[in-house]
């Protein structure tokens, strides 16, 4: 039976993300002197305010205030008429000490044995319905948001937008689960005001139609643009006006995006943020993980979609349990129970062993923060840090480690894959 499937994505100016950002921001700058450094870093920001609070046990000091304002610059938030800017806004730090409970279940003698950071449940999915084993509404619902910030940065073709924005893809699936049609392409951006409200909206649906999903059609090879036709339905700024927002119009807080952050809602999720966390918290650490091992069995061929679930308790390091479900597109009359006993001959999924196998403790996370964790291109990256007394240091870091297709010669091999 046919049936539609909606996926969202939020902007890099969308409060949520603002607060996942500076979350992330901060992290970073501890893991650079220090990369055993355990840090869980909570953000809310609303009009003129930001609130930091969470847990961090490091032997360095960061100035938080600075890295969240240069953030709030980066993004764009630097007019007063937003009323969050990055120069006036006020900032408040409630960080404190990470329980020593906690520390001594996590640590141990063997760094190899050290517990999980928390008790977690972690979910990875892969589907071979795109290039980068990514669900396609997702996928389309981050590309549509990408290159509208594009537009924006470049600040010719529509002068008037403002950063937050929000988007949403229907796609309508066949009988046997292809996509084969967008149905509905969802836009609310928020943008500056106009002398009257039907200009404003005559003129930002045209933009919407005429300049921005051009170019995402391009993003895409000729099979996916053949999705949109005449009966594809837009609905832009259905509200007729999104002047007030970021902050302003919404109070943001970190991890309230999980679902934009992994799969749209497609496979499953454990429920944790990951935005904050050092990988010693298998919320962030473990999903990983369970996304490169997905994503590396639907590549392998060894199943058209794939989900894994790896449950972890706090201070053990070996994990509760392993879960695999193929949806019935397993190869080879492959079992799902026998998929999980080859996984756990293959990949070592204690917290220490992901860490090392996945390069965690680098600065690579403010780039998660936005535009989804899974699916990104992985690559290396300089990039540049202040300390406290304003001394620059540059640290060359690889970047979505968990998206390399790095175990497939080993896969083909145990599965029998030709």
């Amino acid at each position: 039976m046919a049936y539609l499937f909606t996926s969202e994505s939020v902007s890099e100016g969308h409060p949520d993300k603002i607060s996942d950002q500076i979350s992330d921001a901060i992290l970073d700058h501890f893991l650079v002197d220090d990369p055993e450094a355990k840090v869980a870093i909570e953000t809310l920001v609303t009009t003129g305010q930001i609130i930091l609070s969470g847990e961090v046990n490091s032997k360095i000091y960061v100035n938080v205030q600075k890295i969240a304002r240069d953030l709030l610059r980066k993004i764009g938030y630097t007019k007063n008429e937003y009323r969050f800017n990055a120069d006036s806004c006020g900032i408040l730090s409630a960080i404190q000490e990470q329980s020593m409970d906690l520390l001594q279940g996590i640590k141990s003698f063997n760094k190899e044995d050290q517990g999980a950071g928390d008790q977690g449940i972690v979910f990875g999915y892969a589907i071979n319905e795109t290039e980068n084993y990514m669900p396609l509404a997702l996928e389309m619902s981050h590309h549509l948001l990408r290159e509208l910030s594009s537009i924006r940065n470049e600040g010719e073709k529509m002068p008037y937008l403002r950063p937050d924005a929000k988007s949403q893809v229907t796609l309508e699936y066949s009988n046997n689960n292809v996509p084969i049609h967008i149905h509905a392409i969802v836009i609310s951006t928020q943008h500056d005001e106009f002398d009257t409200k039907e200009r404003m909206q005559e003129r930002i649906v045209q933009d919407i139609r005429n300049i921005l999903i051009p170019r995402v059609k391009n993003l895409f090879s000729k099979d996916i643009k053949k999705l949109f036709t005449d009966r594809t339905k837009y609905y832009i700024n259905t509200t007729g006006k999104f002047v007030t927002g970021g902050p302003h119009g919404d109070t943001g807080l970190t991890g309230r995006k999980i679902i934009v952050d992994t799969y749209g809602g497609k496979g499953a999720h454990g429920g944790g943020a990951f935005s904050g966390k050092d990988p010693s918290k298998v919320d962030r650490s473990g999903a990983y993980a369970a996304r490169h091992i997905a994503k590396n069995l639907v590549a392998a061929g060894i199943a058209d979609e794939l989900l894994i679930q790896i449950s972890y308790a706090v201070g053990v390091s070996e994990p509760m349990g392993i879960y695999v479900n193929t949806y019935g597109t397993s190869k080879r009359k492959l079992l799902d129970e026998d998929i999980v006993v080859k996984i756990q001959k293959i990949f070592d999924l204690r917290p220490y062993a992901i860490t090392k196998r996945l390069k965690l403790r680098q600065p690579i996370y403010e780039e998660t923060a936005v535009y989804g964790h899974m699916g990104k291109k992985p690559r290396k990256v300089w990039k540049c840090f202040s300390d406290i007394y304003g001394h620059q240091k540059k640290q060359e870091v690889e970047l979505f480690t968990w998206e390399k297709l790095d175990y497939l010669p080993v896969l083909k091999e145990v599965f029998h894959m030709e």
